[in-house]
C-alpha cells in the first residue's frame, strides 16, 4: 500500500488518502490513527505525528490525550526535550485495528486486480 505523508498540504497539492481513511473518513482522529498504523515500527514526537497526519495542533492535543488514556500509544524514549511515542501493538484494540487495516488493504488490492484482469 502506498502512503503519502501530508507534507506541504498547505501549498495546495491534493492529499492522497490511504484506504483506511477512505473507508473511515478523514476526521483528525482517524488521520492520526492512520499515520501511527502506517509508521507502527517507529516512534515519533507529538509534533511529528500532528504534521505527518495533517492535523491542527488544537484538535491533535485532544486526540493525543485520549490515545494516551486508552493506551493506544505508549512513551518509548526521550531525546533532548522531545518525548517519543509509539503505537502500542500489545493493546488488543490496536492489534485488531492493524489487522483491520491490513484486511481493508487486501480487499481493495483484490478489487484492483480483478478490474485489471477484466480490462485486459
Amino acid at each position: 500500500m502506498e502512503y503519502m505523508k501530508n507534507k506541504g498540504a498547505e501549498q495546495g497539492p491534493k492529499e492522497e488518502k490511504s484506504i483506511f481513511v477512505e473507508y473511515l473518513g478523514s476526521s483528525p482522529y482517524i488521520k492520526v490513527l492512520d499515520f501511527l498504523i502506517q509508521g507502527q515500527e517507529f516512534d515519533y514526537s507529538m509534533t511529528e505525528v500532528a504534521r505527518g497526519a495533517g492535523v491542527g495542533w488544537s484538535a491533535f492535543t485532544k486526540i493525543w490525550e485520549l490515545l494516551l488514556e486508552k493506551e493506544i500509544i505508549i512513551p518509548t524514549r526521550i531525546i533532548g526535550n522531545a518525548k517519543l511515542f509509539k503505537l502500542n501493538k500489545r493493546n488488543p484494540f490496536v492489534a485488531r485495528l492493524i489487522k483491520f487495516d491490513w484486511e481493508l488493504t487486501k480487499l481493495e488490492t483484490e478489487k484492483i486486480t480483478k478490474m485489471s484482469l477484466v480490462e485486459a
